[in-house]
């Protein structure tokens, strides 16, 4: 076989490979297109009035002196934050709802 089409086999098999890439594209391109559910890591901020930071450290802090610290810390935790003044005030909301089952199952 001559050097000369052994390249041009190599040539035809690029091709080749390249059409299948472009179909294996076009298939994830379309899956893509697709809706999808994202996989939640944090919590979405709930939709609701502004709560002010002191409304929320006084829930919390009852719910501590009742006993329930390390459950409060997880709560502040779950939002990305080691303490209450570092989480976004868009979740404060969520937290109060978090906080209210606290004592309560």
């Amino acid at each position: 076989m001559s050097k000369v089409k052994l390249l041009f086999d190599v040539v035809n098999d690029m091709r080749s490979l390249a059409d299948s890439i472009e179909v294996v594209c076009k298939t994830m391109t379309e899956n893509d297109a697709a809706p999808e559910e994202a996989p939640v890591t944090k919590t979405e901020p709930a939709k609701e009035p502004d709560i002010p930071l002191e409304k929320v450290r006084m829930v919390l802090a009852e719910k501590s002196q009742l006993g329930f610290t390390a459950q409060v810390r997880e709560i502040i935790g779950k939002y990305g934050a080691d303490k209450l003044s570092a989480v976004d005030k868009a979740y404060y909301a969520d937290i109060l709802k978090d906080a209210e089952v606290l004592g309560n199952g």
